[in-house]
């Protein structure tokens, strides 16, 4: 059950933004092995320039087109299927939009099961 903020710049169109969204959610379905119906996603417009980045950081060029994509997980898998799902995230955006792989900045959040409510005042994972 992961739950996803992507964050990027106002001027992007909603069908951009559309892409991203999926791009992010097919890799979670491919390397972390969650359902089509796990779907849980908020996308945040910000400002251009309220999004701070340097131009280059460890050997990686960035532009005006950052999206920052923050992921909140249960704790579980290896550190390859991570690395699988950031490297699919960021070719998949870079495949569907014209936004380069190196402008996707993605951080993971491990959390166990109490710490997820999906409605009804439950925590159906405790």
């Amino acid at each position: 059950m992961p739950f996803v903020k992507i964050n990027l710049a106002q001027h992007l169109t909603d069908a951009v933004k559309k892409e991203i969204s999926l791009a992010v959610h097919e890799s979670l379905m491919e390397h972390f092995n969650i359902p089509p119906d796990d779907y849980f996603q908020v996308i945040h417009e910000i400002r251009p320039a309220d999004l701070l980045y340097p131009e280059s950081y460890l050997n990686i060029p960035h532009t005006g087109s950052m999206v920052y994509i923050e992921i909140t997980a249960r704790y579980g898998r290896t550190v390859a299927m991570k690395k699988a799902l950031y490297h699919a995230i960021a070719e998949r955006i870079a495949a569907r939009t014209l936004i380069s792989a190196n402008d996707v900045f993605i951080v993971l959040t491990e959390v166990t099961g109490e710490n997820w409510s999906m409605g009804g005042g439950f925590a159906q994972m405790a």
